[in-house]
């Protein structure tokens, strides 16, 4: 025969005559509607006792993983997604010769300035 435990087969354990309208079914609720950027309403459900300032603005829509925010006329936009660049729009946008050269020749006077002498490579 198995030992141990004050709970009877079938009850719930943490339940009794007291508190009990605290939590689970019984609590009392209010309802928050939010919005995404399509219409859709999301509906979110917070214990009464809880502060307004502790409702949150936004939540994430699960039907369209859009942020709802709980002003229905003006929800929060749709993020502006950036396109995908081909290799030629990155070769495009690379720096010509000379700027990088200028650029790396900038970057070693700041180098030798801080940790002294530092030889200079011959120029070609």
């Amino acid at each position: 025969m198995a030992s141990g435990g004050s709970a009877i087969r079938g009850s719930r354990v943490g339940a009794g005559p007291m508190g009990e309208q605290d939590r689970g079914f019984h609590a009392e609720r209010i309802t928050v509607s939010y919005w995404d950027a399509l219409g859709n309403e999301v509906v979110r459900h917070f214990a009464a006792n809880v502060p307004e300032e502790e409702i949150p603005e936004t939540v994430d829509s699960p039907s369209t993983g859009l942020p709802a925010g709980r002003d229905k006329d003006n929800p929060p936009v749709v993020a502006k997604l950036e396109p995908y660049k081909t290799h030629l729009a990155y070769v495009k946008e690379r720096r010509t010769e000379e700027e990088a050269a200028q650029l790396l020749d900038e970057a070693l006077q700041q180098l030798r300035q801080r940790r002294g002498k530092i030889p200079t490579p011959a120029k070609k």
